[in-house]
């Protein structure tokens, strides 16, 4: 049974909750489509900062409370701080606290699954594809949104779109598009699994699982050396390959496993 971490309260702006090596962060303003405020961005990155620090957590979900999985930056806010000319002091705020969790995602040592039903727009889309790995709905539907209202991208989002889809599939995806469907993020690569609507919670729980039975020296070796192989010589490449495994050859995980292969190739 998950059981929220004491971080949480009912009213908090994000939730989290751990069910043995399963995290789960929820964004928690569905009044407002879980939109980006300096409160959640704050919130966020404390959660974030927890999970990071715990040995015991392999795989973080992100999923949004409500009918969205986020709308993207909160443009109230936005708005409020344009008209009082004040935009460079509240948007650096919002910002420093927002990015510093999407830096967090991306450094950890566990995997962290996006779980999106309903719209992604903005940074909302952008959370989704800067996650290692995204489960949608069916009737997800993903908005970039910026440039319709005469900005650029945020929030990571180039971060976890490009390394993913390339420089032009961005572009069009940035520029070109006004929306696109779960499937055709599934048809990008941007989505690992569609599921229907209603069975989205069930299975976002199962993927979590079936990921979290990796070994936590796989997982954080994994995600490090395929986040850095697109930019680091293949010699620097080769020699991180050879300190990671032997790091996870010193597990006691390996250990098992290779006796039991062992075992196993003796009986036959």
């Amino acid at each position: 049974m998950s059981t929220p971490a004491a971080a949480s309260l009912p009213d908090d702006p994000a939730l989290l909750a751990i069910d043995g090596p399963i995290a789960t962060i929820t964004l928690n303003r569905p009044s407002a489509f879980n939109s980006i405020d300096l409160s959640i961005a704050k919130k966020l990155e404390q959660l974030g900062a927890a999970v990071e620090a715990s040995d015991d957590i392999r795989v973080l979900v992100i999923e949004g409370a409500g009918r969205a999985f986020s709308a993207g930056g909160d443009l109230q806010t936005i708005g409020a701080a344009a008209a009082a000319d004040t935009i460079a002091p509240v948007v650096g705020e919002l910002l420093k606290h927002y990015h510093a969790f999407i830096e967090t995602v991306r450094r950890m040592p566990k995997i962290v699954l996006s779980s999106v039903h309903g719209s992604a727009a903005g940074a909302g889309m952008g959370l989704a594809f800067v996650a290692d790995l995204c489960i949608a709905a069916d009737d997800a539907r993903f908005t970039p949104a910026y440039a319709k209202i005469g900005v650029s991208p945020d929030g990571g989002s180039t971060v976890g779109m490009v390394g993913t889809v390339g420089v032009r599939r961005s572009l069009q995806i940035f520029l070109g598009e006004d929306s696109f469907s779960a499937q055709q993020a599934y048809d990008w690569g941007l989505v690992a699994k569609i599921v229907p609507s209603a069975e989205l919670k069930a299975a976002t729980r199962k993927f979590a699982e079936r990921l979290a039975q990796n070994p936590p020296a796989a997982i954080a070796g994994t995600k490090a050396l395929v986040y850095q192989a697109a930019v680091t010589s293949t010699r620097q490449q080769l020699d991180a390959e050879e300190e990671k495994i032997i790091d996870a050859m010193h597990t006691d995980e390996f250990r098992v496993a290779v006796k039991k292969f062992m075992s196993k190739s003796k009986a036959t």
